[in-house]
C-alpha cells in the first residue's frame, strides 16, 4: 500500500510490484512453517505453546499502559530482554529481532505497526546488498568449477602442514577478499565454501570454524573499500581516501592477534598433513593462479572504477564461470541449477535478518537514545581516555543491536564533534569506532554478524558460542592496541 504510490524511474511502473516480494515470500514462509509442522509436531506440546504465547500475549497487552509510562527503559525491556529470552528459547534471530520490535512499537509507542514493513523493505532493499546472492552464488561456483580445490591445495601446501594452517588461510583470505562486495556477508559468503570443505576433512570442529569465520568478520571491518567507511566519510565530512589508508593497519593488528590464537588453541594438535616440497608448490602454483588472482581482480575494479561494489561480484561469476569451463574443465552445467536454489535460499536467510535489524534500528532510533548519550559523553570524566573508553564500550553494545551503516549515521554526527573537542585525530577515532562496532555485530548473543555467519555455515549458533569468545578477546584487545597507538591508524597519511 506504502509503495503503490511510487514509480520506478526506468519501468515506469508502481513500485507495488517490486514490494510485493515481502508478502510473497512472507506467505510463502508461512505455509512452509505449516507443513514442516504438520510432519513433526507433537499435538500436545503444539497446543501448551500455542497456549502459553497467547497467555504472555495478553498480559503484555494488559501490562501496556505501565509500557507507556517507562519511556527508554521499555528498550531494555524489549530490545535486549525479549530478544534474549528469544534467542535463548531457540527462535531464530530474524523473527525474534522483529517479535521484539514489533512488541515496542505496538505497545509503548503511539507510532502505527506498519512502519516495521516498511522499515523491513528498506533494509533488504539497499543496493548495495544486491552483492549478497551474487557472492554466495560466487562461492558456489567457485567450488563447482574446481578453483577451489586448486586454492586450497595450493595454500595448503604453504602452511597447510602447519598445526592449524587453514585457520591462517582463512584469516588472510578474508583480509585479501573483505571489502570487494561492500557487505560483510558477501565476503563472508565467497570465502567459506573454499575452505571448510578442506578444514571439514582435517577434522576441524565446526564451533571453531564458524567462531573463526565470524571473528575475521570484524577484524576486516576497516578494510577499504568498506561501505562502513564510506558512510563515515559521508556524514562527517571526513576524507574518504585518508580512512581507506588509514584502515589497512588497524585490520593487520587483529589479524596478528587472531592468529596467535589459532596458534594457541592449535599448538598441540597434528595437522596430519607432510611438509610439500618445492617440486610439489611449483607444480600446483600455475593450477591454482587463476584462482589466487581473483580477490586482486575484483579490489582492482573497484579501486580503479572498472565497477563498483555492487557491480565487480558479477565479474567474479564470469570469471569463475569462464575459467572453470575452459581452464579447470570441472563446471557441471547441470548442477547450475541446485546451486541457483541454495543461494536463493541462503540469501533469503541473509536479507530476512538484516531486514528484520533494520526495522529495530529505526525503533531504536526513534526512541531518543542517541541525543541523551551524546549528552551523557560530553560530560565524562578522564578527559579524551575516558571518552575513548567509554566509545568503545558504546560501540559494541551498539553494533550488537544495529548494522554498522544505521548506527554511524544515527551517532556519527553526533560523537564525531565531541571527539574533536578531546583533541582526538578523526580518522583514529574512526578506526576505533568501526572496530568496536564490528565486535558487537559478531558477538554472540545478539550480533546480527554472527548469526550470519551461522547461516553462510550451515551450523547451528550454540556449536560456536563458546569457541568465539577466546576470539572475542583477542579483537577487543587489538581494539585496545589500536585506540592506545594512534600511529596505528595516522602513520601512513599522506
Amino acid at each position: 500500500m506504502e509503495e503503490a504510490i511510487v514509480t520506478t524511474p526506468s519501468l515506469g511502473i508502481s513500485n507495488a510490484w517490486r514490494a510485493t516480494a515481502l508478502p510473497c515470500g512472507i506467505a510463502l514462509m508461512g505455509i512452509a512453517a505449516a507443513v514442516k509442522l504438520a510432519e513433526v509436531a507433537d499435538w500436545r506440546r503444539l497446543l501448551a505453546a500455542v497456549l502459553l504465547i497467547v497467555v504472555a500475549a495478553a498480559a503484555l497487552y494488559l501490562l501496556s499502559p505501565l509500557f507507556q509510562d517507562l519511556g527508554n527503559w521499555n528498550l531494555l525491556i524489549f530490545l535486549v530482554g525479549v530478544v534474549a529470552l528469544l534467542v535463548l528459547a531457540g527462535v531464530p534471530i530474524a523473527f525474534a529481532f522483529g517479535l521484539a520490535t514489533y512488541g515496542y512499537i505496538a505497545l509503548t509507542t503511539s507510532k502505527p505497526t506498519i512502519v516495521i514493513v516498511g522499515r523491513m523493505d528498506e533494509g533488504m532493499s539497499h543496493l548495495v546488498l544486491l552483492a549478497v546472492p551474487l557472492f554466495v552464488f560466487l562461492g558456489v561456483v567457485l567450488e563447482l568449477t574446481g578453483m577451489a580445490k586448486a586454492m586450497v591445495k595450493f595454500l595448503a601446501s604453504l602452511i597447510g602442514h602447519v598445526r592449524g594452517g587453514l585457520s591462517y588461510v582463512l584469516v588472510g583470505g578474508m583480509y585479501l577478499v573483505s571489502g570487494i562486495s561492500g557487505s560483510k556477508a558477501a565476503d563472508m559468503a565467497a570465502l567459506a565454501p573454499v575452505l571448510f570443505p578442506e578444514m571439514r576433512a582435517r577434522g576441524e570442529k565446526e564451533g571453531e570454524m564458524v567462531a573463526l569465520l565470524a571473528a575475521t568478520g570484524a577484524q576486516t571491518e576497516t578494510i577499504p573499500p568498506s561501505i562502513v567507511l564510506i558512510t563515515i566519510g559521508s556524514v562527517t565530512g571526513i576524507s574518504i581516501a585518508s580512512l581507506f589508508a588509514g584502515g589497512l593497519v588497524p585490520a593487520l593488528v587483529l589479524a596478528v592477534l587472531l592468529c596467535f590464537v589459532v596458534w594457541w588453541r592449535n599448538r598441540k594438535t597434528n595437522s596430519g598433513a607432510k611438509r610439500a616440497g618445492w617440486t610439489e608448490i611449483r607444480r600446483v602454483f600455475p593450477i591454482a593462479l587463476p584462482a589466487l588472482a581473483l580477490p586482486f581482480i575484483i579490489r582492482a575494479a573497484v579501486i580503479e572504477g572498472v565497477a563498483t561494489a555492487t557491480e565487480v561480484s558479477t565479474i567474479g561469476i564470469a570469471y569463475t564461470i569462464v575459467a572453470g569451463l575452459f581452464i579447470y574443465r570441472e563446471l557441471d552445467v547441470r548442477k547450475l541449477w541446485p546451486a541457483l536454489v541454495d543461494t536463493a535460499a541462503l540469501s533469503g536467510a541473509i536479507l530476512l535478518i538484516i531486514g528484520a535489524a533494520t526495522a529495530m534500528a529505526w525503533a531504536l532510533t526513534q526512541s531518543g537514545f542517541s541525543n541523551q548519550l551524546a549528552q551523557a559523553m560530553k560530560v565524562l570524566p578522564g578527559g579524551a581516555t575516558g571518552f575513548m573508553v567509554v566509545s568503545i564500550i558504546a560501540f559494541v553494545v551498539l553494533g550488537s543491536v544495529l548494522e554498522g551503516i544505521p548506527a554511524i549515521v544515527v551517532f556519527g554526527p553526533l560523537l564525531f564533534p565531541i571527539a574533536k573537542q578531546f583533541g582526538i585525530n578523526e580518522i583514529h577515532y574512526s578506526m576505533v569506532v568501526v572496530l568496536s562496532m564490528g565486535i558487537g555485530l559478531f558477538a554472540p548473543p545478539f550480533g546480527v554478524g554472527y548469526y550470519t555467519a551461522c547461516a553462510i555455515s550451515r551450523a547451528s549458533p550454540s556449536v560456536a558460542m563458546k569457541p568465539i569468545i577466546g576470539y572475542i578477546v583477542a579483537l577487543l584487545v587489538g581494539t585496545i592496541i589500536v585506540a592506545a597507538f594512534p600511529w596505528l591508524s595516522t602513520g601512513f597519511l599522506k
